[in-house]
Protein backbone atom coordinates (compact mmCIF):
# COMPACT_ATOMS: atom_id res chain seq x y z
CA UNK A 1 0.00 0.00 0.00
CA UNK A 2 1.60 3.22 -0.66
CA UNK A 3 0.26 6.48 1.18
CA UNK A 4 -0.17 9.69 -0.42
CA UNK A 5 -0.48 13.41 0.17
CA UNK A 6 -1.76 15.70 -2.29
CA UNK A 7 -1.19 19.54 -2.68
CA UNK A 8 -4.25 20.96 -4.67
CA UNK A 9 -6.87 17.87 -4.45
CA UNK A 10 -9.67 19.73 -5.67
CA UNK A 11 -8.27 20.93 -9.20
CA UNK A 12 -7.96 19.40 -12.31
CA UNK A 13 -4.57 17.13 -11.66
CA UNK A 14 -5.81 16.71 -7.95
CA UNK A 15 -9.57 15.26 -9.01
CA UNK A 16 -7.76 12.90 -11.70
CA UNK A 17 -5.28 11.65 -8.89
CA UNK A 18 -8.10 10.45 -7.08
CA UNK A 19 -9.78 9.07 -10.05
CA UNK A 20 -6.71 6.84 -10.16
CA UNK A 21 -6.81 6.07 -6.39
CA UNK A 22 -10.32 5.17 -6.89
CA UNK A 23 -9.13 2.49 -9.22
CA UNK A 24 -6.85 0.93 -7.21
CA UNK A 25 -7.78 1.23 -3.63
CA UNK A 26 -5.82 -1.95 -2.71
CA UNK A 27 -2.27 -0.20 -3.78
CA UNK A 28 -3.02 3.14 -2.86
CA UNK A 29 -4.50 5.33 -0.29
CA UNK A 30 -4.61 9.08 0.39
CA UNK A 31 -3.77 10.11 3.94
CA UNK A 32 -4.07 14.02 3.64
CA UNK A 33 -5.57 16.66 1.46
CA UNK A 34 -5.27 20.06 0.46
CA UNK A 35 -7.26 22.54 -1.14
CA UNK A 36 -8.02 26.64 -1.68
CA UNK A 37 -11.42 26.96 -0.85
CA UNK A 38 -13.77 24.77 -2.71
CA UNK A 39 -15.13 23.23 0.82
CA UNK A 40 -17.88 21.22 -1.17
CA UNK A 41 -15.62 19.33 -2.71
CA UNK A 42 -13.27 18.96 -0.28
CA UNK A 43 -15.69 17.67 1.94
CA UNK A 44 -17.25 15.22 -0.83
CA UNK A 45 -13.42 14.45 -0.31
CA UNK A 46 -13.20 13.57 2.89
CA UNK A 47 -16.07 11.70 3.18
CA UNK A 48 -15.17 9.44 0.24
CA UNK A 49 -11.19 8.94 1.08
CA UNK A 50 -11.14 9.18 4.85
CA UNK A 51 -7.56 11.74 4.97
CA UNK A 52 -6.43 12.06 8.27
CA UNK A 53 -5.97 15.33 7.47
CA UNK A 54 -6.99 18.25 5.11
CA UNK A 55 -5.71 21.46 4.63
CA UNK A 56 -7.89 24.75 3.40
CA UNK A 57 -5.42 27.72 1.96
CA UNK A 58 -7.96 30.58 3.65
CA UNK A 59 -9.18 30.01 7.23
CA UNK A 60 -12.72 31.25 6.09
CA UNK A 61 -12.66 27.92 4.31
CA UNK A 62 -10.73 25.94 6.91
CA UNK A 63 -13.65 27.29 9.53
CA UNK A 64 -16.53 25.91 7.11
CA UNK A 65 -14.44 22.74 6.53
CA UNK A 66 -14.27 22.34 10.36
CA UNK A 67 -18.67 22.60 10.68
CA UNK A 68 -19.20 20.07 7.33
CA UNK A 69 -17.22 17.50 8.33
CA UNK A 70 -17.45 17.56 12.16
CA UNK A 71 -18.78 14.10 12.20
CA UNK A 72 -15.33 12.81 10.74
CA UNK A 73 -12.28 11.66 12.19
CA UNK A 74 -9.88 14.23 10.20
CA UNK A 75 -7.97 16.95 11.66
CA UNK A 76 -8.68 20.58 9.47
CA UNK A 77 -5.48 22.99 9.12
CA UNK A 78 -5.05 25.93 7.09
CA UNK A 79 -3.00 28.36 5.35
CA UNK A 80 1.14 27.58 4.95
CA UNK A 81 1.48 25.89 8.42
CA UNK A 82 -1.36 23.79 7.45
CA UNK A 83 0.39 22.64 3.92
CA UNK A 84 4.08 22.64 5.79
CA UNK A 85 2.33 19.73 8.43
CA UNK A 86 0.98 17.91 5.07
CA UNK A 87 4.22 17.84 3.59
CA UNK A 88 6.25 16.18 6.34
CA UNK A 89 3.17 14.30 7.81
CA UNK A 90 5.42 10.79 8.55
CA UNK A 91 2.43 8.62 7.10
CA UNK A 92 2.66 9.91 3.54
CA UNK A 93 5.39 8.52 1.20
CA UNK A 94 4.98 10.50 -2.01
CA UNK A 95 3.15 14.15 -1.71
CA UNK A 96 1.22 14.96 -5.18
CA UNK A 97 2.45 18.65 -5.92
CA UNK A 98 -1.08 19.67 -7.64
CA UNK A 99 -1.67 23.32 -6.22
CA UNK A 100 -1.25 26.15 -8.56
CA UNK A 101 1.36 29.11 -7.79
CA UNK A 102 4.39 29.32 -5.63
CA UNK A 103 3.14 28.59 -2.44
CA UNK A 104 3.73 25.22 -3.67
CA UNK A 105 7.70 26.07 -3.02
CA UNK A 106 8.10 25.62 0.41
CA UNK A 107 5.86 22.31 1.46
CA UNK A 108 7.74 20.76 -1.51
CA UNK A 109 11.06 21.54 -0.04
CA UNK A 110 9.91 20.38 3.48
CA UNK A 111 8.65 17.39 1.52
CA UNK A 112 12.14 16.19 0.23
CA UNK A 113 13.68 17.18 3.41
CA UNK A 114 11.74 14.72 5.35
CA UNK A 115 12.25 11.74 2.70
CA UNK A 116 9.00 12.27 0.48
CA UNK A 117 8.87 11.38 -2.80
CA UNK A 118 7.84 13.99 -5.26
CA UNK A 119 4.91 13.26 -7.99
CA UNK A 120 5.82 16.78 -9.44
CA UNK A 121 2.85 19.24 -11.39
CA UNK A 122 3.39 22.62 -9.23
CA UNK A 123 5.22 24.41 -12.39
CA UNK A 124 6.46 27.09 -10.15
CA UNK A 125 9.02 24.75 -7.91
CA UNK A 126 11.69 24.21 -10.54
CA UNK A 127 10.93 27.58 -12.82
CA UNK A 128 11.37 29.60 -9.74
CA UNK A 129 13.54 27.68 -7.20
CA UNK A 130 15.21 24.32 -9.18
CA UNK A 131 18.48 25.62 -8.51
CA UNK A 132 17.28 24.93 -4.71
CA UNK A 133 14.97 22.09 -5.26
CA UNK A 134 17.24 19.45 -7.49
CA UNK A 135 20.50 19.68 -5.32
CA UNK A 136 18.50 18.99 -2.51
CA UNK A 137 16.36 16.24 -4.09
CA UNK A 138 20.13 14.84 -4.77
CA UNK A 139 21.33 15.43 -1.20
CA UNK A 140 18.33 13.75 -0.09
CA UNK A 141 17.91 10.59 -2.36
CA UNK A 142 14.23 11.79 -3.60
CA UNK A 143 12.92 11.36 -6.13
CA UNK A 144 11.45 13.90 -8.36
CA UNK A 145 8.68 12.34 -10.61
CA UNK A 146 6.89 14.89 -13.38
CA UNK A 147 3.51 14.31 -13.58
CA UNK A 148 3.41 17.06 -16.88
CA UNK A 149 2.89 14.50 -19.66
CA UNK A 150 5.52 16.35 -21.69
CA UNK A 151 8.16 15.42 -18.93
CA UNK A 152 6.68 12.48 -17.98
CA UNK A 153 7.51 10.99 -21.76
CA UNK A 154 10.97 12.91 -21.84
CA UNK A 155 11.29 10.81 -18.29
CA UNK A 156 9.78 7.84 -19.51
CA UNK A 157 12.09 8.14 -23.29
CA UNK A 158 15.14 8.45 -20.65
CA UNK A 159 14.34 5.14 -18.51
CA UNK A 160 17.34 3.40 -18.28
CA UNK A 161 20.03 5.43 -20.31
CA UNK A 162 22.97 7.09 -18.51
CA UNK A 163 23.51 10.72 -17.93
CA UNK A 164 25.14 12.82 -20.30
CA UNK A 165 23.66 10.52 -23.67
CA UNK A 166 21.26 13.46 -24.26
CA UNK A 167 21.52 15.67 -27.92
CA UNK A 168 18.27 17.50 -27.51
CA UNK A 169 14.66 17.45 -25.83
CA UNK A 170 12.13 17.49 -28.44
CA UNK A 171 9.08 18.87 -26.29
CA UNK A 172 5.65 18.95 -28.48
CA UNK A 173 3.60 21.21 -27.90
CA UNK A 174 -0.07 20.79 -29.85
CA UNK A 175 0.11 24.97 -30.78
CA UNK A 176 -3.51 25.61 -28.78
CA UNK A 177 -6.79 26.83 -30.71
CA UNK A 178 -4.54 30.11 -32.39
CA UNK A 179 -1.87 27.80 -33.95
CA UNK A 180 -1.34 29.71 -37.40
CA UNK A 181 -2.70 32.81 -36.38
CA UNK A 182 -0.90 36.25 -36.99
CA UNK A 183 -0.44 38.96 -34.10
CA UNK A 184 -3.64 41.00 -35.98
CA UNK A 185 -5.78 37.91 -36.00
CA UNK A 186 -5.40 37.64 -32.43
CA UNK A 187 -6.70 41.26 -31.23
CA UNK A 188 -10.11 40.21 -30.88
CA UNK A 189 -9.47 37.23 -28.64
CA UNK A 190 -11.96 36.33 -26.11
CA UNK A 191 -11.81 34.59 -22.98
CA UNK A 192 -14.38 31.77 -24.16
CA UNK A 193 -11.85 31.77 -27.23
CA UNK A 194 -8.62 31.28 -25.39
CA UNK A 195 -10.41 28.41 -23.37
CA UNK A 196 -11.07 26.04 -25.68
CA UNK A 197 -8.13 24.15 -26.26
CA UNK A 198 -8.49 21.73 -29.23
CA UNK A 199 -6.99 18.29 -27.09
CA UNK A 200 -6.63 18.64 -23.63
CA UNK A 201 -9.48 19.41 -20.63
CA UNK A 202 -7.51 21.08 -18.27
CA UNK A 203 -7.73 23.82 -15.95
CA UNK A 204 -8.48 27.60 -16.95
CA UNK A 205 -5.46 29.44 -16.22
CA UNK A 206 -3.40 26.71 -17.68
CA UNK A 207 -5.43 26.65 -20.46
CA UNK A 208 -4.78 30.00 -21.65
CA UNK A 209 -1.32 29.81 -21.07
CA UNK A 210 -1.18 27.11 -23.61
CA UNK A 211 -2.91 28.90 -26.30
CA UNK A 212 -0.17 31.93 -25.47
CA UNK A 213 2.28 29.12 -25.55
CA UNK A 214 3.30 30.92 -22.41
CA UNK A 215 3.02 27.29 -20.15
CA UNK A 216 5.43 25.83 -22.80
CA UNK A 217 7.74 28.14 -21.78
CA UNK A 218 7.32 26.93 -18.65
CA UNK A 219 8.14 23.54 -19.77
CA UNK A 220 11.32 24.67 -21.19
CA UNK A 221 12.44 26.27 -17.78
CA UNK A 222 11.53 22.68 -16.10
CA UNK A 223 12.77 20.73 -18.67
CA UNK A 224 16.07 22.47 -18.13
CA UNK A 225 16.20 21.09 -14.00
CA UNK A 226 14.68 18.22 -14.51
CA UNK A 227 16.81 16.56 -16.97
CA UNK A 228 19.93 18.41 -16.54
CA UNK A 229 20.27 19.89 -19.84
CA UNK A 230 21.15 23.49 -21.53
CA UNK A 231 18.83 25.55 -22.72
CA UNK A 232 19.99 25.30 -26.12
CA UNK A 233 19.54 21.19 -25.81
CA UNK A 234 15.65 21.85 -25.56
CA UNK A 235 14.08 22.41 -28.25
CA UNK A 236 10.06 23.34 -29.22
CA UNK A 237 8.05 20.82 -31.65
CA UNK A 238 4.29 21.96 -32.55
CA UNK A 239 2.88 18.47 -33.00
CA UNK A 240 -1.34 19.19 -33.30
CA UNK A 241 -2.17 15.79 -33.07
CA UNK A 242 -0.82 15.58 -29.05
CA UNK A 243 -0.24 11.63 -29.86
CA UNK A 244 3.59 12.11 -29.29
CA UNK A 245 4.41 14.11 -26.09
CA UNK A 246 8.08 14.43 -26.20
CA UNK A 247 10.90 13.09 -27.66
CA UNK A 248 14.81 12.66 -26.40
CA UNK A 249 17.72 12.54 -29.13
CA UNK A 250 20.51 10.96 -28.30
CA UNK A 251 24.41 11.75 -29.29
CA UNK A 252 24.44 8.95 -31.74
CA UNK A 253 21.16 10.57 -33.20
CA UNK A 254 18.84 8.08 -32.31
CA UNK A 255 15.27 9.78 -31.32
CA UNK A 256 13.08 7.95 -28.60
CA UNK A 257 9.47 9.18 -28.12
CA UNK A 258 6.54 8.59 -25.59
CA UNK A 259 3.08 8.25 -27.56
CA UNK A 260 -0.23 7.97 -26.24
CA UNK A 261 -3.77 9.55 -26.41
CA UNK A 262 -4.05 13.39 -24.26
CA UNK A 263 -5.24 12.05 -20.98
CA UNK A 264 -3.33 13.45 -17.99
CA UNK A 265 -4.23 10.30 -16.11
CA UNK A 266 -1.40 8.30 -18.02
CA UNK A 267 1.52 10.34 -16.54
CA UNK A 268 -0.06 10.62 -12.96
CA UNK A 269 -0.34 6.83 -12.86
CA UNK A 270 2.96 6.39 -13.90
CA UNK A 271 4.60 8.79 -10.86
CA UNK A 272 2.25 7.60 -8.75
CA UNK A 273 3.18 3.50 -9.53
CA UNK A 274 6.92 4.08 -10.87
CA UNK A 275 8.84 2.06 -11.72
CA UNK A 276 6.01 -0.29 -12.52
CA UNK A 277 2.84 0.30 -14.45
CA UNK A 278 -0.78 -0.28 -14.06
CA UNK A 279 -3.39 -1.20 -16.33
CA UNK A 280 -5.49 1.71 -17.56
CA UNK A 281 -9.19 1.75 -19.01
CA UNK A 282 -9.02 1.03 -23.01
CA UNK A 283 -8.31 4.24 -24.07
CA UNK A 284 -5.48 3.41 -26.60
CA UNK A 285 -4.26 5.39 -30.01
CA UNK A 286 -5.87 4.03 -32.97
CA UNK A 287 -2.91 4.17 -35.58
CA UNK A 288 -5.16 3.61 -38.78
CA UNK A 289 -7.75 6.47 -37.22
CA UNK A 290 -4.98 8.77 -36.80
CA UNK A 291 -3.49 8.28 -40.13
CA UNK A 292 -0.30 10.53 -39.67
CA UNK A 293 1.37 12.70 -37.40
CA UNK A 294 2.42 16.43 -38.29
CA UNK A 295 4.99 19.04 -37.29
CA UNK A 296 5.86 22.43 -37.40
CA UNK A 297 8.16 25.12 -35.58
CA UNK A 298 6.79 27.23 -33.35
CA UNK A 299 6.04 30.95 -34.64
CA UNK A 300 7.98 32.70 -31.45
CA UNK A 301 7.33 36.18 -33.49
CA UNK A 302 3.81 36.07 -32.99
CA UNK A 303 3.67 34.22 -29.46
CA UNK A 304 6.72 35.64 -28.33
CA UNK A 305 5.92 34.59 -24.87
CA UNK A 306 8.05 31.54 -25.71
CA UNK A 307 10.88 33.28 -27.06
CA UNK A 308 10.76 35.50 -23.39
CA UNK A 309 11.02 32.13 -21.45
CA UNK A 310 14.11 31.18 -23.18
CA UNK A 311 15.69 34.90 -22.50
CA UNK A 312 14.01 34.50 -18.95
CA UNK A 313 15.84 31.06 -18.60
CA UNK A 314 19.37 32.44 -20.51
CA UNK A 315 19.54 35.08 -17.95
CA UNK A 316 18.54 32.95 -14.70
CA UNK A 317 18.48 34.33 -11.01
CA UNK A 318 14.83 35.81 -10.16
CA UNK A 319 13.91 36.70 -14.17
CA UNK A 320 12.33 33.42 -13.96
CA UNK A 321 10.01 34.00 -11.27
CA UNK A 322 9.61 37.46 -12.57
CA UNK A 323 8.37 35.56 -16.15
CA UNK A 324 6.37 33.22 -13.92
CA UNK A 325 4.49 35.88 -11.63
CA UNK A 326 3.94 38.46 -14.41
CA UNK A 327 1.98 35.69 -16.85
CA UNK A 328 0.28 34.81 -13.20
CA UNK A 329 -1.56 38.12 -12.93
CA UNK A 330 -1.77 39.11 -16.55
CA UNK A 331 -3.93 35.55 -17.38
CA UNK A 332 -6.11 36.19 -13.95
CA UNK A 333 -6.66 39.81 -15.65
CA UNK A 334 -7.52 38.21 -18.86
CA UNK A 335 -9.76 35.99 -17.59
CA UNK A 336 -11.40 39.16 -15.12
CA UNK A 337 -11.55 40.76 -18.62
CA UNK A 338 -9.27 43.83 -17.21
CA UNK A 339 -7.26 43.15 -20.35
CA UNK A 340 -6.88 42.18 -23.59
CA UNK A 341 -5.18 38.70 -25.07
CA UNK A 342 -2.50 40.99 -26.53
CA UNK A 343 -1.45 42.16 -22.87
CA UNK A 344 -0.84 39.43 -21.81
CA UNK A 345 2.74 38.82 -23.27
CA UNK A 346 3.55 42.60 -23.06
CA UNK A 347 2.91 42.79 -19.54
CA UNK A 348 5.35 39.65 -18.74
CA UNK A 349 8.15 41.34 -21.05
CA UNK A 350 7.19 45.55 -19.42
CA UNK A 351 7.39 43.46 -16.00
CA UNK A 352 10.62 41.35 -17.71
CA UNK A 353 12.24 44.85 -18.42
CA UNK A 354 11.57 47.12 -15.14
CA UNK A 355 13.47 43.92 -12.78
CA UNK A 356 17.09 44.30 -11.53
CA UNK A 357 17.89 40.30 -11.55
CA UNK A 358 19.17 38.66 -8.33
CA UNK A 359 21.70 36.30 -9.09
CA UNK A 360 21.04 32.56 -6.91
CA UNK A 361 18.01 33.76 -5.28
CA UNK A 362 17.03 32.20 -1.85
CA UNK A 363 13.23 31.55 -0.93
CA UNK A 364 12.64 34.57 0.43
CA UNK A 365 14.07 36.38 -2.11
CA UNK A 366 12.07 34.45 -4.76
CA UNK A 367 8.96 35.47 -3.10
CA UNK A 368 9.77 39.19 -2.62
CA UNK A 369 10.59 38.91 -6.42
CA UNK A 370 6.79 37.52 -7.24
CA UNK A 371 5.51 40.84 -4.69
CA UNK A 372 7.45 42.85 -6.76
CA UNK A 373 5.55 41.85 -10.06
CA UNK A 374 2.55 42.40 -8.37
CA UNK A 375 2.87 45.52 -7.21
CA UNK A 376 4.23 46.96 -10.02
CA UNK A 377 1.32 45.22 -11.90
CA UNK A 378 -1.35 46.51 -9.64
CA UNK A 379 0.53 50.20 -10.28
CA UNK A 380 0.16 50.28 -13.96
CA UNK A 381 -3.48 49.06 -13.87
Amino acid sequence: MKRIAILGSTGSIGTQTLDIVRSHTQELEVVALAAGSNTALMEAQIREFHPQVAVMWSGEAAAELRVRVADCPVKVLEGMEGLLEIAVLPQAEVLVTAIVGMIGIRPTIAAIKAGKDIALANKETLVCAGHIIIPLANECGVSILPVDSEHSAIFQSLNGEPAGRISRILLTASGGPFRGRTREQLSGVQVEDALKHPNWAMGRKITVDSSTMVNKGLEVMEAKWLFGVKPEQIQVVVHPQSIIHSMVEFIDGAVIAQLGVPDMKLPIQYALFYPDRRAMGDNRVDFFKLGSVTFEEPDMETFYGLKLAYQALEQGGSLPTVYNAANERAVALFLERKIGYLQIPELIQRCMEEHDPVENPNVEEILAAEQSVYDYIKELM
